[in-house]
């Protein structure tokens, strides 16, 4: 029992003899008094109780009982029963605030668990409209790059616009200058030839017969360059015989023009492609071969015609002098308009061209374009 409590007790004590010993109820100290001070003390309705019983065997020998004991037993518990009620009054309050605070708090226990459902949902909404938002700028982004990569390819195709103009009449030029230095010459030659045959009645049938002879010549040799500018135009071969004995022609005449070997293997299965795959592996070709006989300095170029996985494979390599790739490509000259010219040949049907060259290692031109698909087969 602690200090507080021993006081409560002797207090008790001293109140309850003081209460028997009155005449009416009451004493020194009401007894609701008492029970008032009893939580201060640290004692409750048990503790009261106790401090009650022990009041009784300490004034039960004592004179008090000895003249009505029942009288006086009634008076001690009446005097306890008033003493309890300001404890029983402060319990059931406290077990109301209790229950009302019990309430308030299951109240609040489900706001509490709404608004946490309200804050998942909000953070759920928060995350999906910061997900749209970085879709947003990614879509933003790709058109700004699509936007900017149409402006390029635009500028691009003006320029290689410009640059195949400028080539045809580059062409032409050279075609019309080639007709007037070789075909026109020569049909020159046969006029006057012709007009030196009409006087022939005053010539020897020696002198006749040379006359016709050159005559004779100057055709064959009219219908050579004629023949020739037909080939590179487009060779009959390709149509008449097909890709191989045309890459096969124009491989034998350029090796006699510019002197280096060229070696081939071809699959024989290329033959099966469509006209418009088949003309632009022969330009491709004819466009490599040109570029090594102008540039490489060559002695020897190897082309490789194969099957690859679903596709047809033609590689042209040299072994001569190699250039910058991607430097010629960028290049603003016409030096480049062959290459992109190969490339886009190529792509029109479907393929690929790629070109390496390396120091020491030479040139490879590489075109592939697909068995099916784009363009035919």
């Amino acid at each position: 029992m602690t200090i507080k409590g021993k006081d409560f007790d002797l207090s008790y004590l001293a109140s309850l003899r003081s209460h028997l010993r009155a005449k009416r109820s009451g004493g020194s100290v009401a007894p609701t008094d008492l029970g008032r001070k009893a939580p201060d003390s640290g004692v409750e309705t048990l503790g009261l109780a106790r401090s009650h019983e022990r009041a009784l065997v300490s004034t039960a020998s004592s004179h008090e009982f000895s003249e009505s004991k029942a009288s006086m037993l009634g008076r001690a518990g009446s005097f306890f029963s008033d003493a309890i009620v300001p404890i029983e009054r402060d319990h059931r309050t406290n077990r109301e605030s209790f229950d009302y605070f019990k309430a308030k708090a299951a109240t609040l226990l489900v706001h509490t668990a709404s608004l946490a459902a309200g804050n998942r949902r909000l953070e759920r909404e928060v995350r999906r409209r910061k997900a749209g938002e970085e879709a947003v700028r990614k879509v933003k982004e790709r058109y700004l790059e699509l936007y900017q990569h149409s402006q390029f390819m635009q500028k691009k195709l003006r320029s290689l616009a410009r640059k195949i103009i400028t080539a045809q009449e580059d062409e032409r030029k050279q075609i019309s200058r080639e007709l007037h230095d070789e075909v026109v010459q020569t049909l020159v030659g046969i006029n006057v030839e012709l007009a030196a045959l009409s006087k022939g009645s005053s010539l020897g049938i020696s002198a006749l017969r040379a006359k016709i002879t050159r005559t004779q010549r100057l055709v064959e040799k009219s219908v050579t360059a004629v023949h020739d500018f037909a080939r590179e135009l487009r060779p009959a071969a390709l149509d008449d015989l097909g890709l191989i004995p045309a890459l096969k022609l124009f491989m034998k005449n350029l090796a006699a023009r510019k002197k280096f070997k060229i070696h081939m293997v071809a699959f024989a299965g290329v033959e099966k492609l469509s006209s418009d795959k088949r003309i632009a592996l022969y330009r491709t070709a004819q466009e490599s071969l040109t570029n090594v006989g102008r540039h490489a300095q060559a002695s020897l170029v190897n082309v490789t015609i194969s099957e690859v996985p679903g596709a047809v494979r033609m590689e042209v390599h040299d072994n001569g002098k190699s250039f910058q790739v991607l430097q010629r490509l960028s290049s603003k000259t016409n030096n480049r308009l062959g290459l992109l010219g190969m490339r886009e040949r190529i792509e029109m049907v479907g393929g690929i061209l790629t070109i390496e060259s390396a120091l020491g290692f030479g040139t490879t031109v590489r075109a592939e374009v697909p068995l099916m698909g784009k363009g035919g087969s």
